[in-house]
């Protein structure tokens, strides 16, 4: 009976940018935030009124789970300041400033920093982790070249106290090093899984490895 006079809308007609929140209703957000998320992985069948879910799409799992962590972060570890960052490129000499504007941005997922030390995190959401390489299993070049690229141009003095991370979600890849971190020119670069098939408390120790392992 509460909601004998709400009207049904077609969820294509809900305009999401519109939404303002504030004090009386800021608790809705959440919720509706994740009704976005739901209503924008249906995909509406030749039948009227009739909606299927479909898997969430690796884009939107991506971006759900680098927020996942930058917000874990911002929650328990707040003195390493976590954000997402613009890397600036280590241009040196006279550049033309009519192709400074062809060069791609380079926007962190994950930054912490503390006492003079970065850790760059990339957060990457693939359903194969590894690729496979003459017969090999190996990591995927662009992520080692996306990561390297971020560290070498945001330690710009060459000191070593830039470290890079790539952060997998654990698949059922039989093959993936979990070891010590590579040192590639001065700078730390490694590669690890997280697995979000576990309780919450087993999660946030994964995590909590990685601050323990850096700082």
């Amino acid at each position: 009976m509460f909601f004998g006079n709400v009207k049904l809308i077609q969820p294509g007609h809900i305009a999401w940018n519109r939404l303002i929140y504030q004090r009386n209703n800021r608790n809705y957000e959440l919720l509706l935030n994740i009704c976005y998320l739901v209503l924008n992985g249906m995909l509406q069948t030749t039948e009227d009124g009739s909606y299927k879910l479909l898997s969430f799409s690796d884009e939107h799992m991506e971006r759900l789970y680098e927020r996942f962590i930058l917000e874990y972060y911002k929650q328990y570890h707040p003195e390493l300041n976590p954000k997402s960052v613009q890397v600036k490129w280590n241009l040196t000499g006279q550049n033309d400033q009519t192709m400074i504007q062809f060069l791609p941005r380079m926007q962190t997922d994950i930054t912490l920093q503390k006492d003079g030390r970065t850790l760059i995190i990339d957060a990457k959401y693939y359903g194969k982790s590894m690729a496979q390489s003459y017969s090999k299993e190996t990591l995927r070049s662009a992520h080692l070249y996306q990561i390297f690229a971020y560290v070498k141009n945001m330690d710009i003095a060459n000191t070593g106290n830039v470290s890079g991370l790539l952060l997998y979600v654990k698949t059922e890849d039989e093959v993936f090093p979990e070891g010590a971190p590579f040192v590639i020119g001065g700078n730390s670069i490694g590669a690890r899984t997280l697995d979000l098939n576990r309780e919450f408390e087993k999660i946030s120790k994964q995590l909590e490895d990685i601050v323990k392992r850096f700082y």
